[in-house]
């Protein structure tokens, strides 16, 4: 799959509330999806709907262990994001510096002097 798939189907999964709360759960360690489900107000199958859609994102693996079938949470794919959106966040950083420099030249003395009277002609 290539980057930008990649992280069309991250931001897609993301996107929903319930999927993410089921990721800051993963986040604590693996669960079943009856530990995942159990505080939401919605069935069994549409919480393992939300969980393929995390998995073929890559957000989520599933192994089997006897009965249980645990999910665990996946970095990679949250790293890639987080490099993607660290570029626009250099961005914006920068750009508040130049306005935190202006407002400090504003705030200065010098600043604070009456204005320049224009010349009458």
């Amino acid at each position: 799959m290539a980057m930008t798939d990649r992280l069309d189907a991250t931001f897609a999964a993301l996107a929903d509330p319930t999927r993410r709360a089921i990721l800051a759960r993963l986040a604590c360690g693996e669960a079943s999806v009856l530990e995942l489900a159990e505080p939401f107000a919605m069935t069994q199958p549409a919480i393992s709907k939300h969980l393929k859609v995390l998995e073929r994102a890559g957000l989520i693996s599933r192994s089997r262990e006897a009965q249980r079938r645990p999910c665990r949470i996946e970095a990679r794919p949250l790293a890639e994001a987080n490099g993607w959106l660290e570029n626009y966040r250099q961005l914006w950083e920068s750009t508040f510096r130049k306005l935190d420099a202006v407002l400090d030249e504003l705030k200065s003395p010098s600043a604070r002097r009456a204005p320049a009277r224009r010349k009458r002609r």
